[in-house]
């Protein structure tokens, strides 16, 4: 079949990414016809050259639109309107296709998705990755009652107008059940992590890391993701002050965005934080070797709980154990599996003391960490998920 893909936040594993669509275009292009309509706006965030910008046999159609993390609020909504703009066009101009996959965020990507499949007769599915406009109206990005009824309403619409819903986590499906969307209309498909990455991150690999660091004899806690407003950065600097005192306990944050500026100086000050710059996708599982314990931060928004953090699934795969700070569904499966601990978000006082506890415990976080990586095998694999994925997208082209 012929699969058209709307993503406009495409990128590949030498940025600092999850890079989800990558690995299932990867597999699909094996099978199927893929045209990815997509923006040019991470290839700036290249930090190697090791892959190729799109998966062999994918149909790249570029959109020039910039889009960086450090955006402010006028600049994003300028970069989606520029990317729904473009990518209407281009996704006009092709072929017709059996089936378009639009993955959000940001909400324009469905929404041009929408159009054209109407225009054009086809059938569509609708990745969430977020909870649009749940999102940006938390966060106070969104002002005025009649714009926020306007893109709720617009949300409801294409969760009708779409053949199928695939969600990233069981609490963004019951978020989208409960809006009166049939169940048998959505599918949970966990974000997954890449397993030949993970298993390709060898020891000797990680001892290296750890000798080049000077982080021999430490206790690693790692934070690998965006340093944006949602991250609870804030609550994860004053721990690190907090934990500044013992000698055994290092930290290493790598990722870039909004609360860069305070890390480094934060950097400067305390001897116990190593801020490494963003890392592509091979590298960042070195790092979740070398950790004892990964830290999942949100800040204590309910929207935020439903999240599906790529390093949740990164960090269980390298056999890490982490401590997460959503209440949803992340506490609830970390706790069920015995492969880390929950922590409220925005208590830099309660996280400090979970984390020394923790690491004062090495054989419990290494039990722990063998049995994430045990789920993450089983449930986690993303040459698993993709079938899902491709069984959705042939029934709704069937």
């Amino acid at each position: 079949m012929h699969i058209a893909v709307l993503n406009q936040h495409h990128q590949n594993p030498d940025c600092p990414a999850t890079c989800r669509h990558y690995s299932f275009m990867a597999e699909l292009a094996k099978r199927h016809r893929l045209s990815l309509v997509a923006s040019d706006g991470w290839r700036r965030a290249r930090i190697t050259d090791n892959y190729p910008w799109v998966p062999e046999g994918v149909e790249l159609h570029e959109c020039k639109v910039a889009y960086a993390n450090k955006m402010g609020i006028a600049q994003r909504l300028k970069s989606f309107a520029g990317f729904a703009g473009s990518a209407f066009k281009r996704a006009m101009q092709l072929p017709k296709p059996d089936v378009i996959w639009a993955v959000s965020t940001p909400l324009t990507t469905p929404w041009v998705a929408a159009r054209v499949a109407r225009l054009r007769g086809v059938p569509w599915v609708f990745e969430v990755q977020d909870l649009w406009p749940s999102f940006p109206i938390a966060m106070g990005a969104v002002k005025g009652r009649w714009v926020k009824q306007r893109l709720y309403k617009m949300e409801k619409s294409l969760y009708q107008s779409a053949s199928h819903i695939i969600t990233l986590s069981p609490d963004m499906t019951e978020y989208v059940a409960s809006l009166g969307v049939s169940r048998e209309k959505i599918t949970t498909n966990y974000n997954g992590t890449d397993l030949p990455l993970v298993d390709a991150a060898l020891p000797q690999e990680v001892e290296a890391l750890c000798l080049k660091h000077g982080l021999q004899g430490k206790q690693v806690v790692l934070y690998a993701g965006t340093y944006g407003r949602a991250n609870d950065i804030p609550t994860l600097l004053q721990v690190v002050e907090i934990l500044s005192g013992n000698p055994h306990i290092h930290f290493v944050f790598t990722g870039s965005g909004y609360y860069e500026p305070q890390l480094r100086q934060l950097a400067q000050r305390m001897p116990n934080l190593l801020l490494l710059p963003p890392q592509p996708r091979t590298e960042v599982f070195l790092l979740f070797k070398l950790a004892a314990l990964s830290v999942v931060s949100f800040n204590n928004l309910p929207v935020l709980a439903a999240n599906s953090p790529a390093k949740l699934y990164d960090s269980l795969a390298c056999g890490t154990p982490v401590l997460v700070t959503n209440p949803g569904w992340t506490k609830a499966f970390v706790e069920e599996h015995g492969c880390g601990w929950y922590t409220p978000a925005e208590q830099p006082d309660a996280m400090a003391q979970v984390i020394e506890k923790l690491l004062a415990q090495p054989e419990a976080l290494l039990q722990a960490g063998a049995r994430g990586e045990a789920i993450a095998r089983k449930v986690f694999d993303r040459r698993q998920l993709v079938l899902q994925v491709e069984e959705v997208l042939a029934r709704a082209a069937r």
